[in-house]
């Protein structure tokens, strides 16, 4: 009775420490994601390589990302007229075109794969709605505390992409 007691124990643990490896690894790769992260730039890349920085040459924005596996993205051009009725149901619709030119924000779940330098973003909900119950695949490089990603498929639409760049906030 001993021995399978001993037996049992040894099954559990050697499990328990097998488990606790792969959360490490996990845990590892995640945990320089973690917090929150101050937008650096915006940039799309044209198909004739020409570019253009949709928000501005110093857009304001924070990326969130919890160690639960959420992320909150918001992107704001800086220079944005206010509304002249200060009350956005009563804004124009040249006033309504411009805030909505000047801003993207998105959240949901996140994955990370480190080994191939990819991020999914599995957006829940979304200002620009086509991009709603979409995941999206980023590839990323993380140096210096700058995080680089591509979107292949910038709300711009047609053949850009956009190189997005965010800084660590410690």
């Amino acid at each position: 009775m001993k021995h399978i007691g001993f037996l049992i124990f040894t099954m559990f643990f050697t499990f328990v420490q097998g488990q606790d490896k792969k959360g490490m690894t996990i845990y590892k790769s995640q945990e320089q994601f973690w917090g929150t992260w101050s937008l650096i730039s915006v940039e799309n890349i044209n198909a004739d390589g020409s570019k253009v920085s949709p928000y501005g040459e110093h857009p304001a924005g924070m990326l969130i990302f919890t160690k639960t596996g959420k992320y909150a993205i918001q992107i704001l051009k800086v220079n944005r007229n206010k509304v002249l009725a200060n009350d956005k149901d009563k804004a124009t619709t040249e006033e309504n075109a411009t805030l909505v030119r000047g801003n993207n924000s998105h959240f949901g779940t996140y994955t990370i794969d480190a080994n191939k330098q990819i991020i999914v973003f599995n957006i829940q909900h979304a200002f620009y709605p086509n991009w709603e119950g979409v995941a999206q695949v980023r590839t990323y490089s993380l140096k210096n505390n700058l995080l680089t990603y591509t979107v292949t498929t910038p709300t711009s639409g047609g053949a850009a992409v956009a190189k997005v760049v965010w800084r660590k906030d410690w």
